[in-house]
C-alpha cells in the first residue's frame, strides 16, 4: 500500500512540474536579449532592400585583434598593416611633425594611448575575408626605394571556396592609397558579395581647443548633399544610413583628414555607428557585381589620408577641399589663399606671405578705410567743442545731443560715416582669420627670429604686445569719447585684446599687427591733413 502511494505522490508531483512549466512557456514574458553580433562589421541588408532583423548593441569590450604587422615604409609614410583584416593601424607622415615638433605625426594608431584611428576594409558574404580574418604576407617589409615610383602590398586569403587577394598601394609623392581586392570563385555557385571601407576613431582623444576650436568627427560629401559634418556625440545619438551614387565619407580634423573614396557612379551606403562605447566608425559599403564559379574578378578603391593641402584634396576626389573648413565664408576665404600660395611661393616665407597679403588687403580697401578715418578725423577736431558743450548743459542729455546734432549739421559731418566701411571689411577680415587658422601649411612654418611656428603662440609675447601697443596709438589717434565710462573702457579695451592675443597663433597675431601699424600710418596722415584744413579754415574765418 505504502509503495503505490509513494507511485502515485512521484507520477502527481511529475506531472505538477510539467504542467508548471508548459505555462511558464505560454504566459511569462520574453526577454529580447540582444545580438552579440560584431558592430564593426557593416550591414550590407539596407543596400539590398532587406531587412535586418536582429537588435544589436555596441560591445562594451571592444578590442582589435592583432596578428604580424606589416611594415611599409614610402617617402610620405611610415606605415603599420595588420595581418588580421589587413588594416592600417599606424600611419605616421614623414613630412609633417608631431605638436612637440620633435616627433614626426601620428595620424592613424591602434594604441589608445589615447588615440585609436584605423582604417579598416573587408567583404560581406560567402566565408569571405572581413576585418576580423587572417591575412597572409610574402614579406614583412616594405619600402619604396630611390627611384622606384609604385609599391605593392599584398596580402592573401584563401578557403575551400574563394581566394582573395588585398593590394595596398603606395605612389611617390600622393597622399592616395590605392586598396584592391581580387577575388576567385572555387566554388560550385555563383556568388554576389558586398565590401565595405571604415575608419574607427574614439571620442577621448578629439578634444577641442578653447580659445581656437576646431571640429573632429566624421563627414562626408555627395553631389545631392554636399558637404556634411557629423559629430561623434550625433553618432552616439543616431546612425547614418544613406544611400548615394558618388562621394565618399571619411573622418576630418585640425590639418588632417582621412576619406574613402569609391569609384563615381556606384552605388554605395554611408553609415555611421557606435561600435563600441565612445567608439564609432565612419564607413561605406557599396555591392560588387556577381562572381561566377571559376570566375575572377577585381574591385578597387582609394583612400586620401594625410594633410589638408589643397591641390592634394583637389587631386583625390571631388568636394574633398571642404574638409579646409572656412566656415560660410569660403567663397571670401578661397580666393584668399590663393593669393597667399602664390605670394609664398615668389618668396618662400609665410609670414612674409602674410605680410604682402595684409599690405595688398589695405591697398584695396584704401578708398573705404580713408572714408572711416576722415569721419574719425573730424570728430576728433570737434571733441574739444563737444566737451565744452557737455559741460554747459551739464547733466541735461536732451539738450547736449540736440546741440551735438546741429553741430554735425553745421560742420557738415556724418558722425555714422566711418562706420559703413569697416562693416564692408568684416567679412573679409574673418575670412583671413579662418585661412590663417585652417591652413596646414602654416603648421611648423617658421617666419623669423624668435618665431619658428606661426600655427602656435608667440613663445615670448612680443607680438601680442606689440599689437597691444597698437591698439594704444590707435585709441589716441581716435576721437576722445565725451562720456568718461567710456573713455575708460576704450583704454581698457587694448590690454583685454592682448590677453587675448597671447594664445592665438602667431601668424594670426602677425597679420593684426601689419593690419594695425599701417591703419596708424593712414589715420595719422588723414588726421594731419584735416587738421591742416581745420587751422587753414580757422585763419581764413579770422582774417575775414
Amino acid at each position: 500500500m505504502d509503495t503505490k502511494r509513494l507511485i502515485l505522490f512521484v507520477v502527481f508531483s511529475f506531472s505538477i512540474l510539467l504542467l508548471w512549466d508548459t505555462w511558464q512557456r505560454k504566459h511569462v514574458p520574453v526577454t529580447e536579449v540582444a545580438s552579440k553580433q560584431d558592430l564593426s562589421i557593416p550591414s550590407s541588408q539596407k543596400l539590398n532592400n532587406t531587412q535586418d532583423a536582429k537588435t544589436i548593441t555596441p560591445d562594451s569590450n571592444f578590442k582589435l585583434d592583432t596578428g604580424a604587422r606589416i611594415k611599409v615604409s614610402t617617402d610620405l609614410y611610415q606605415i603599420e598593416i595588420d595581418t588580421v583584416g589587413g588594416d592600417i593601424r599606424r600611419l605616421l607622415l614623414n613630412n609633417h611633425f608631431a605638436d612637440n615638433a620633435q616627433d614626426k605625426f601620428v595620424l592613424l594608431d591602434d594604441a589608445q594611448k589615447p588615440l585609436l584611428y584605423v582604417a579598416q576594409s573587408g567583404l560581406i558574404g560567402n566565408e569571405l575575408p572581413t576585418h576580423k580574418s587572417v591575412f597572409t604576407s610574402e614579406k614583412t617589409n616594405y619600402v619604396l626605394e630611390n627611384g622606384q615610383n609604385h609599391l605593392d602590398v599584398k596580402f592573401n586569403y584563401k578557403n575551400q571556396d574563394v581566394e582573395v587577394a588585398k593590394i595596398i598601394s603606395f605612389d611617390r609623392g600622393s597622399y592616395q592609397i590605392a586598396v584592391r581586392y581580387e577575388i576567385t570563385n572555387h566554388g560550385k555557385s555563383a556568388i554576389t558579395p558586398s565590401a565595405y571601407f571604415q575608419l574607427v576613431h574614439d571620442d577621448g582623444s578629439a578634444q577641442e581647443s578653447q580659445i581656437t576650436p576646431t571640429f573632429i568627427g566624421g563627414a562626408y560629401y555627395n553631389e545631392a548633399d554636399k558637404f556634411k559634418k557629423i559629430s561623434f556625440k550625433d553618432m552616439k545619438k543616431r546612425d547614418l544610413s544613406l544611400i548615394s551614387l558618388d562621394g565618399w565619407i571619411g573622418v576630418v580634423q585640425h590639418y588632417f583628414a582621412s576619406a574613402w573614396i569609391l569609384p563615381g557612379n556606384q552605388k554605395r551606403e554611408f553609415y555611421t555607428k557606435e561600435v563600441a562605447e565612445n567608439i564609432y566608425s565612419s564607413g561605406v559599403v557599396t555591392q560588387l557585381s556577381a562572381i561566377q564559379s571559376g570566375e575572377k574578378k577585381e574591385f578597387s578603391t582609394k583612400l586620401y589620408s594625410g594633410p589638408q593641402i589643397k591641390e592634394e584634396l583637389e587631386k583625390a576626389a571631388s568636394g574633398l577641399t571642404y574638409t579646409v573648413d572656412y566656415g560660410w565664408l569660403t567663397f571670401i576665404a578661397s580666393p584668399l589663399f590663393m593669393v597667399l600660395s602664390w605670394i609664398h611661393k615668389l618668396f618662400n616665407n609665410w609670414g612674409g606671405a602674410i605680410i604682402l597679403l595684409t599690405v595688398l588687403i589695405k591697398v584695396l580697401f584704401y578708398p573705404l578705410s580713408a572714408a572711416s578715418y576722415k569721419s574719425m578725423a573730424q570728430l576728433r577736431e570737434l571733441s574739444p567743442r563737444l566737451q565744452s558743450m557737455k559741460e554747459k548743459f551739464g547733466d541735461d542729455k536732451v539738450k547736449f545731443q540736440q546741440a551735438m546734432l546741429e553741430l554735425y549739421r553745421t560742420e557738415k559731418i556724418n558722425p555714422m560715416g566711418g562706420c559703413l566701411p569697416i562693416l564692408i571689411q568684416i567679412p573679409v577680415f574673418i575670412s583671413l582669420y579662418w585661412v590663417l587658422m585652417g591652413a596646414v601649411e602654416l603648421r611648423h612654418a617658421p617666419f623669423m627670429l624668435w618665431i619658428t611656428d606661426l600655427s602656435v603662440k608667440d613663445p615670448y609675447y612680443v607680438l601680442p604686445i606689440i599689437m597691444g601697443i597698437s591698439m594704444i596709438v590707435q585709441t589716441k589717434l581716435n576721437p576722445a569719447p565725451t562720456d568718461p565710462m567710456q573713455a575708460k573702457l576704450m583704454m581698457a579695451m587694448p590690454v583685454i585684446f592682448s590677453v587675448f592675443f597671447f594664445f592665438f597663433p602667431a601668424g594670426l597675431v602677425l597679420y593684426w599687427v601689419i593690419n594695425n601699424l599701417l591703419s596708424i600710418l593712414q589715420q595719422w596722415m588723414i588726421n594731419r591733413s584735416i587738421h591742416a584744413a581745420a587751422l587753414a579754415k580757422k585763419g581764413n574765418a579770422a582774417r575775414k
